[in-house]
């Protein structure tokens, strides 16, 4: 079977008996059987495996339905064939010959669709685990005299261990099945919005409900518990580690944290280097991917010793004991912050590199379609011989009139379209090219040359001057190259005459009319009197492009969720590493409100240590964003759909980004503030009863 039919299940006799007999059967999916029952009389059999909007019947059935009487559209071949039959070119001449592609383009291009989703879900994902990470640190801090008195009460390491483990578990199964239940409202919401970017870009159905299957949600539980077992393993090992009466010192714990810094530098230098590495050497959409991980995650794991350092020079360059002690202090809870910073930065950055992918592809692409879509109206004449009246008619009644005519045809071993273009001043001033010689529309025009559009280019490395088999007996040269943003097929552009000299049979049905603006809604309406041509095979520039930039904001639809979803999720990593750590903190802060500073400002203090830390990765978010933006424009947008978008910056959504994530550094840290503003004197006091 072709490559984008699917199997259908007929092994039983009787079924295939019905599915052959008169009336027939048709197979349909779920939806399409909800969408025709009772409108029409054949009996109906649903399969899940039938793509919504598309029917399976018996072949003399077909016929019938379309009033195509021996009319075939295709004839499918079988591989194998017995030895000694007489060619197929032989008993058939006037069939064109086609090899099966290894995969059709739909499934080609919503495998990158899913790609780019699984690497955005991925993303999240590690915004999740820096998150738990985390909290579970935080949280093993915070019951570090639990610990120990656990410890001195005769309770095993081991047997503690294992009690905070299934503890752990239970969170996570708790937490897995949230996860699930709100990923399918999400998805729910997402839904209809995905559906319509799939159909309005690649032409497949999407069924318009969800199914939730158990591999699914069993996956879910899955990835929740192996996180938070990786997130938890740090914690649980230093815990061992740290001996009985010094588990519930600060300064233990801040020792065993130096450790671990050192080991996320190296590490983090190894991802970077091997991000670097992937960049100059690996090719592939994997490795583009790859450089991504690498990057993102090297940059995360490097930040907390870029803060540090930062922390440090900030004190020693400060003289009143004031100042050194906020700079100090702010050094000493980093390890706390730190995962919650890094989440941020990654939610940070994915903001900012998504959205200059997103905001340079809109702008390349709203100037592409400018200069694509010149011609003010385009119609569709609906057989030859009503094309040859239009000609005729139109030859008085427009500035110029292009004529749109293509082939399907294979080269190098791929579907290609070979369209013929005339000579138009229309093509010299409008026509999106990346590079050609200088006469390249004369050589176009001539025959001497063709151009070729810019996947073809960089998937076949071919260089200006190339020669190209275009068919039996056309060779042609390469004179240039043109952006042809959304197609995933290879394209070529020739000379009309050239092209209908080797194709006399091409249709010309379609055509391009330069007119004056204004003068579009009369020539319209002309052509609907004069020629009765239906609403849809007459279409305006502007209609055109409207819809082509709907479909282009519907495709990034579930990037921006994703995106409002990572700040969020980040922004509530920070409101809970505060929130614990405004408890931890007393016995650090008592000693300050002892010696002066009152609590009104050591809450300012508070305020100003967020903001500090919240700018400084703001700050290193940036060039973090525009790296991850040039990495998807440059190295994975090329390797998934063949094409490469020019990077543009946007200092504005910089400085849009800054606010929000101020507004959320800022509630984050409300509530904390607030408790410690309005703490009694006695609690402050009974830390210097505490012992610890």
């Amino acid at each position: 079977m072709p490559a984008e039919t699917r199997t259908v299940d007929l092994a039983n006799a009787g079924d295939l008996l019905s599915f052959i007999s008169p009336p027939g059967t048709m197979v349909v999916s779920p939806e399409t059987a909800e969408k025709i029952r009772g409108q029409t009389d054949l009996a109906l059999r649903v399969s899940d495996r039938m793509p919504d909007g598309a029917a399976f019947v018996d072949i003399g059935l077909a016929e019938r339905l379309l009033r195509r009487d021996g009319e075939l559209t295709r004839i499918v071949i079988a591989e194998n064939q017995r030895p000694g039959l007489e060619p197929l070119g032989t008993l058939a001449p006037a069939l064109s010959v086609r090899e099966p592609t290894a995969q059709s383009d739909i499934e080609h291009l919503t495998e990158s669709f899913h790609l780019n989703l699984t690497a955005f879900g991925f993303l999240a994902f590690a915004v999740g685990l820096f998150i738990v990470y985390s909290t579970i640190g935080l949280a093993f801090e915070q019951r570090r005299p639990t610990f120990r008195t656990l410890r001195c009460l005769g309770v095993s390491l081991s047997a503690l261990a294992v009690l905070l483990l299934a503890e752990l578990v239970l969170f996570a199964l708790a937490a897995g099945a949230a996860g699930v239940i709100i990923g399918y409202l999400v998805a729910s919401l997402l839904l209809p919005g995905v559906a319509a970017t799939l159909e309005g870009l690649y032409g497949t159905s999407v069924p318009g409900t969800l199914s939730l299957r158990p591999e699914w949600w069993l996956s879910g539980f899955a990835i929740a518990v192996a996180g938070t077992l990786v997130s938890s393993t740090q914690s649980l090992l230093r815990l061992m580690r740290v001996p009985l009466l010094a588990a519930a010192q600060p300064q233990t714990w801040g020792r065993s944290s130096q450790t671990g810094r050192r080991f996320q530098v190296l590490a983090a230098a190894a991802l970077l280097g091997l991000s670097g590495a992937l960049i100059l050497w690996a090719d592939g959409l994997q490795a583009g991917f790859g450089v991504l991980g690498c990057l993102l995650l090297g940059a995360s794991l490097l930040l907390p010793a870029v803060l540090s350092g930062f922390l440090t020079l900030m004190q020693r360059a400060s003289s009143g004991a004031l100042v050194t002690w906020f700079w100090a202090d702010a050094r000493q809870q980093l390890p706390g912050l730190s995962l919650a910073l890094m989440a941020l930065l990654l939610a940070l950055a994915a903001n900012v590199g998504v959205g200059t992918m997103v905001s340079s592809f809109r702008l390349t692409f709203v100037g592409w379609l400018d200069q694509r879509l010149a011609a003010e109206l385009y119609v569709a004449a609906r057989n030859e011989p009503e094309a040859e009246r239009l000609r005729a008619w139109l030859a008085t009644k427009v500035e110029s009139v292009l004529p749109i005519s293509s082939v399907d045809t294979e080269i190098r071993g791929q579907p290609m379209q070979i369209y013929g273009v005339s000579d138009d001043p229309t093509y010299r001033e409008h026509w999106p090219l990346i590079v050609g010689l200088p006469d390249v529309w004369d050589r176009v025009a001539s025959g001497e040359g063709v151009l070729v559009n810019e996947q073809f280019w960089r998937r076949e490395r071919l260089r200006i001057g190339d020669q190209l088999d275009l068919a039996s007996h056309w060779k042609s040269t390469v004179v240039g190259v043109y952006s042809d943003y959304g197609n995933p097929k290879g394209q070529v552009i020739a000379g009309m005459n050239a092209l209908t000299s080797r194709y006399p049979q091409v249709s010309r049905l379609r055509y391009g009319l330069r007119v004056q603006p204004d003068q579009v809604a009369d020539l319209r309406s002309s052509l609907s009197g004069e020629f009765g041509l239906p609403p849809d095979n007459i279409v305006d520039q502007a209609a055109l492009k409207e819809q082509s930039r709907r479909i282009f904001d519907r495709t990034f639809l579930v990037t921006g969720a994703l995106n409002i979803f990572t700040l969020g999720v980040a922004a509530l990593a920070m409101f809970l590493s505060l929130l614990t750590l405004s408890e931890i903190r007393l016995p650090q802060l008592a000693p300050v409100w002892a010696m002066g500073v009152t609590r009104r400002d050591l809450a300012l203090l508070e305020i100003l240590r967020t903001l500090v830390l919240w700018l400084a990765t703001f700050m290193t978010a940036l060039p973090l964003g525009l790296a991850l933006a040039w990495v998807l424009l440059a190295v994975v947008n090329v390797e998934a759909f063949g094409w490469r978008v020019p990077m543009h910056i946007f200092p504005y959504e910089w400085v849009r980004l800054g606010l929000v994530a101020l507004a959320a550094a800022v509630v984050s840290m409300f509530i904390p503030l607030r408790r410690l503003a309005g703490l009694a004197p006695s609690e402050l006091l009974k830390v210097f009863a505490n012992e610890r």
